[in-house]
């Protein structure tokens, strides 16, 4: 037998705020129709005043747990993936431990910008295969209009806040790429990068920072390197492009997700979409389409699934897995 990581439930939460486009214009030498055509962003959401990052993971992990039919006595550890926490430390992930009520097991944070949510799967699997846990809530959340520069017409348009939540549970499988749960990951970084998506603040310059991007670079890299990542860990897990049901990608840019698309000669019609609705949530990007896309009934129990992200770092990763 083999131990696999499968999902048993998902949930997401978006702050009450919706932000359209237009509501830049004022502000902005910019547009719907510019913000549209270059990134297929139409409205995004951002926190309330008072409203962190920990709140918004407890109100997705809330949700899964709820879809997955359990209580947070239920669950060993948390992994909160996140670029915004509330405070230098605690880390969020003790925080929603706290909200959620539970006192016992552990959590904690993983910080790998646009690409944590994949990094905290990963690291997820890793806590289940070698049974250190039996079931994780791993979340994905930001608040990512926190560290805007709002004068930037280029990057501050792209952005938005949101969580998203998924319970994974350790299950017998029998080795076969039939198995439900997590199938292979592929996970990647290169620092020579570090210069190309960046906040330019932190702790040791007792700054916050607003986020910085090349975003041409960005692009280039982002396309290369995500095809190549989720089809090594398709590679990995014994699987073709073709045994693919659902692509749910970082949530960055319509173009970066139609040219991935395109370079692992996948059809749009495979791929869940929310960029439009959420602008890009960075880590909380994935779980959210995951979530938004059970709900659309487009993802069903036996889908082949692969999620693959690219953030500062640079880093990048995928995962496959049968839901």
């Amino acid at each position: 037998m083999t131990l696999r990581a499968v999902a048993i439930g998902i949930g997401h939460y978006l702050p009450d705020r919706v932000v359209p486009n237009s509501e830049f214009e004022a502000t902005l030498d910019t547009s719907d129709e510019w913000i549209r055509s270059r990134s297929g962003i139409e409205r995004r959401h951002f926190a309330a005043e008072g409203e962190t990052t920990s709140n918004l993971a407890t109100k997705a992990a809330t949700a899964a747990l709820q879809d997955a039919g359990i209580t947070a006595a239920d669950v060993d550890a948390i992994i909160v993936a996140t670029s915004t926490a509330d405070l230098t430390f605690p880390s969020a992930a003790t925080m929603v431990q706290s909200e959620l009520g539970m006192r016992h097991g552990f959590a904690f944070d993983v910080q790998a910008v646009c690409a944590g949510f994949v990094y905290a799967l990963s690291t997820a699997n890793a806590l289940i295969v070698s049974g250190q846990a039996r079931r994780v809530l791993v979340i994905g959340a930001e608040t990512f209009s926190r560290i805007m520069d709002w004068t930037d017409r280029a990057t501050c348009v792209l952005f938005g806040d949101g969580a998203g939540a998924l319970v994974l549970e350790a299950q017998d499988g029998n080795g076969s790429t039939q198995d439900r749960g997590i199938l292979a990951t592929d996970l990647h970084s290169d620092g020579q990068f570090k210069d190309l998506l960046y906040v330019d603040g932190g702790v040791s310059t007792q700054t916050t920072g607003h986020l910085r991007m090349q975003g041409n670079q960005v692009f280039r890299h982002a396309v290369e390197k995500l095809a190549a990542t989720a089809e090594a860990a398709l590679d990995k897990a014994g699987l073709s492009s073709d045994a693919v049901d659902w692509i749910v990608p970082h949530q960055a840019n319509i173009r970066i997700i139609q040219g991935t698309a395109r370079k692992m000669g996948l059809d749009m019609e495979k791929v869940v979409v929310t960029v439009q609705d959420h602008g890009n949530t960075s880590a909380a990007s994935i779980p959210l389409a995951l979530s938004v896309g059970k709900q659309r009934g487009q993802i069903k129990p036996g889908d082949v699934i692969v999620t693959e992200a690219i953030g500062g770092g640079l880093a990048w990763g995928a995962v496959v897995l049968r839901w």
